[in-house]
């Protein structure tokens, strides 16, 4: 059965400042009223999750009901940010839907392997990314129970 809609933090991984600003903007489009973070690359994102450095305040990094994850970042990519996520048992269960524009079978495969929870393909144009944020968030946070 169906739950009501949860409003947790979402924590976005996306090195393009372009791209963040189109998933912005189709987050604003589909109406949702979650508290949105951004990091820049797989470090950012290790430091925000573990609470270091500027993320060391948990009342300003607060910990994410899912990760949004692109795969092609500096410093650390998504494959081995999902990687130590995974690995780490006060972190493993926070979902991770990895959202690149690989289409490759071996990158799926591999990670899915990783432990990712879901994989999707960036779509090309605004109308199409509004729906994926809207039938993400209604799977995660109306029927999915997320763990606290």
């Amino acid at each position: 059965m169906e739950g009501t809609k949860k409003l947790f933090p979402i924590l976005i991984a996306e090195d393009d400042p372009d791209d963040r600003l189109i998933i912005h903007d189709a987050f604003e489009e589909a109406g949702m009223h979650h508290a949105v973070h951004y990091v820049e690359d797989g470090q950012e994102l290790m430091d925000y999750l573990c609470l270091r450095g500027k993320y060391s305040w948990p009342n300003h990094s607060p910990r994410p009901g899912i990760i949004l994850l692109d795969l092609n970042m500096p410093k650390k990519n998504g494959q081995d940010a999902l990687s130590e996520i995974k690995s780490d048992p006060s972190l493993k269960r926070i979902p991770v839907i990895v959202m690149t524009t690989s289409k490759r079978d071996e990158d799926i495969g591999f990670l899915y392997d990783l432990g990712a929870n879901s994989y999707i393909h960036k779509p090309t144009d605004f109308a199409t990314l509004v729906t994926i944020v809207k039938t993400l968030s209604r799977y995660w946070f109306e029927i999915v129970e997320l763990p606290s």
